[in-house]
């Protein structure tokens, strides 16, 4: 038997009666009919099973072993395998012998049963993806609508609040932040956080015009290095950040009592461990350690 409610094995006349001819008079449904001995079967059965999932009720998938339901088999005169059989109105009305392609199916199955619609996409996903192209205030418009439906999604709090924090409203982001419950989004937390720290800090500190002029003068400025990684971090230009951070550290990796190695964390965390920055700046910190 079938983990999904849309397909499931024939055993018995009475079973081909009920979930056959009586459910085709509701929606579509495929026959497959099929052997254990069968290999162009075997091939066949995941790729009839990955369609009909894909309508989402609105197709229908009966399996019958022919080696077991020999009956139903003369019934309907099937002489090779494997045979599908599409049943509207308790009546076979079209269907195929031997393997087909995935599009040959498709193109069958396009007079009697209506394309499936496309699934929504996901409103997380959506507003990630919003949020990484800069689109802060549609981003920032779906998560309310995904709030309302939970104020306590943590993902969708947490996104929020950098959405929040990227419009400088960052005493709410932080409210937010601390409405987070659980440790589910420990990371994401961690980074939402980092952003906050970054954006204050930057605000106290020299343009990066004035910091770039300094270490123009000096190239080995510990300070200005330090501060303008600060500001590039603030406006999102993550690699220059972390290449001065790295140069910082390699340098002097003792500045500020050693604020330059937890400010790399914290971009690593405000960035997530599959980025690939993430994963080019994290090797380099290991081989400037060791």
């Amino acid at each position: 038997m079938s983990d999904t409610p849309y397909i499931f094995d024939i055993s018995g006349a009475a079973s081909f009666e009920q979930l056959v001819i009586e459910n085709s008079f509701h929606k579509p449904v495929l026959v497959d009919f099929w052997a254990e001995w069968c290999a162009p079967c075997k091939a066949l059965m995941p790729l009839l099973a990955k369609i009909t999932e894909e309508y989402r009720g609105e197709l229908l998938l009966a399996k019958v072993n022919c080696d077991i339901e020999q009956d139903i088999v003369q019934r309907f005169g099937i002489r090779s395998l494997p045979t599908v059989v599409l049943f509207k109105d308790g009546q076979p009305v079209d269907g195929f012998a031997g393997a087909q392609p995935e599009s040959a199916i498709r193109e069958m199955l396009k007079p009697h049963v209506a394309e499936p619609a496309p699934e929504a996409a996901d409103p997380m996903e959506t507003a990630q993806a919003l949020f990484a192209e800069g689109r802060i205030s549609e981003a920032e418009s779906l998560l309310k609508q995904v709030l309302t439906e939970n104020n306590e999604n943590a993902a969708a709090l947490i996104l929020y609040a950098r959405c929040l924090a990227e419009r400088g409203e960052l005493d709410e982001a932080e409210a937010v932040l601390n409405a987070v419950k659980g440790d589910e989004h420990k990371q994401a937390l961690a980074g939402a956080k980092a952003q906050l720290t970054f954006l204050r800090q930057a605000a106290d500190l020299p343009d990066s015009a004035d910091l770039k002029a300094r270490l123009a003068q000096d190239g080995n400025d510990d300070e200005a290095t330090y501060q303008l990684s600060i500001q590039q971090l603030a406006r999102q230009q993550y690699e220059a950040a972390l290449d001065g951070l790295l140069r910082l550290f390699v340098r002097n990796r003792s500045y500020a009592e050693g604020i330059t190695h937890k400010t790399l964390l914290q971009v690593f965390d405000l960035l997530g461990n599959d980025h690939p920055l993430v994963t080019l700046y994290r090797r380099k910190l290991y081989q400037a350690i060791y």
